[in-house]
């Protein structure tokens, strides 16, 4: 069986033709020629394009390595999340979604809301979303949720929803298809943002939906063609190569995190800590059964006694950028409740680990707290 790592590196390729580049650049066209009759693979640029077709059928590969997958690109994460919740609902429909989920998803329930969908949420952890299932139409996961990083049983409440008749969509932007495959636990979809760590050098913004049903992946598709929301030629090609190291960069990145984490434990000033890697975690159990070995995301979670403290802290790091997003080469970190939408403390830092080595990473974070602790 062939390796993640392989996979990652030979996915969506060509077959090799003498003097033609490994993964060829990206085709820049608003249209084709096109004799005849509309038919063939490509007619339109809002409709298809050979570079997206080799990054979809890449990521495909990685979702769902041992069953054909379909996937669809779009043009960043939100593209792809809203396109699969609003091509499959329809007014009349109750929806369940998460009430940590990503900050975004309460601006997406007032627009539901205003179609004449009922929206439903609970929390992420415990799976306490089973008890909002009955009559729904669809069920969105988000595991680990961001940016608390609870996680839950993703093949429980997927059996627990198509009992009910349900769709199961899963966001595994934080896990990765190297960390989780949510379509192999059950899930009818895979949604994830590869703006993130599927990408993970900050350059692009991408999104995309996989699942192993044609009919919902034509759904998904039509919709992308109707709202137009499709992903630049470029973009798909820089993910694409980007997907090449996918695997070193999540490796590194999970043992980063991990050790970061377990440095932050005995820290006084530091509360709150979660990274599901820990085995001292509250999801640690089920995200071990859950999840890869080893690779638990590049997240790690903690919360400093108050706002100052925490932009002292920001302020002191030298090897990470503040900045917003998470999975890149570069670490970075944020005081997330700066946004404002997410139910967090005000000293609530979401900090993304990059590939740096763990121990200057490390000696740079503790050397951070105790400036701020200074002050």
């Amino acid at each position: 069986m062939t390796g993640d790592g392989t996979r990652a590196v030979r996915a969506g390729l060509p077959e090799p033709e003498a003097y033609e580049p490994t993964l060829p650049g990206p085709v820049f066209a608003a249209h084709y020629h096109l004799p005849g009759d509309a038919v063939g693979p490509y007619t339109y640029g809002r409709d298809a394009n050979p570079t997206w077709t080799r990054l979809e059928q890449a990521i495909g590969e990685l979702e769902s390595p041992d069953e054909s997958a379909h996937t669809v690109a779009f043009a960043s994460g939100m593209a792809a999340i809203t396109a699969v919740l609003f091509s499959q609902l329809r007014s009349g429909d109750a929806v369940v979604l998460p009430s940590d989920g990503y900050q975004l998803l309460p601006a997406v329930r007032t627009r539901l809301e205003s179609y004449g969908i009922e929206v439903r949420t609970a929390p992420t952890a415990h799976d306490a979303q089973l008890d909002a299932l009955d009559g729904a139409r669809l069920l969105w996961i988000e595991t680990p949720s961001n940016p608390g990083l609870d996680v839950c049983d993703i093949r429980r409440l997927a059996d627990a929803a198509h009992r009910r008749g349900a769709l199961v969509a899963v966001d595994n932007t934080l896990a990765t298809p190297l960390g989780q495959r949510p379509l192999d636990l059950g899930a009818d979809f895979s949604v994830a943002s590869g703006t993130k760590a599927l990408t993970g050098h900050g350059d692009v913004l991408l999104g995309y939906a996989s699942t192993r049903d044609a009919a919902l992946a034509d759904s998904v598709r039509l919709w992308r063609k109707t709202v137009g929301a499709i992903p630049g030629p470029m973009e798909s090609w820089l993910a694409h190569r980007s997907l090449a190291t996918l695997a070193l960069r999540v490796r590194q990145q999970s043992a980063g995190a991990l050790a970061l984490a377990a440095a932050l434990a005995d820290r006084p000033e530091v509360t709150g800590l979660r990274h599901p890697g820990l085995p001292s975690d509250p999801s640690h159990e089920l995200a071990a059964r859950q999840m890869r070995p080893g690779r638990f995301g590049s997240v790690v979670s903690f919360v400093l006694p108050d706002k100052s403290f925490a932009e002292r802290f920001l302020a002191a790091l030298t090897l990470v950028d503040d900045a917003t997003s998470f999975g890149g080469v570069r670490s970075s970190a944020e005081r997330r409740a700066r946004w404002g939408g997410d139910a967090v403390p005000e000293g609530f830092i979401r900090f993304s680990v990059g590939v740096e080595e763990p121990e200057d990473l490390i000696a740079d974070v503790l050397r951070a707290l105790n400036v701020a602790a200074q002050n």
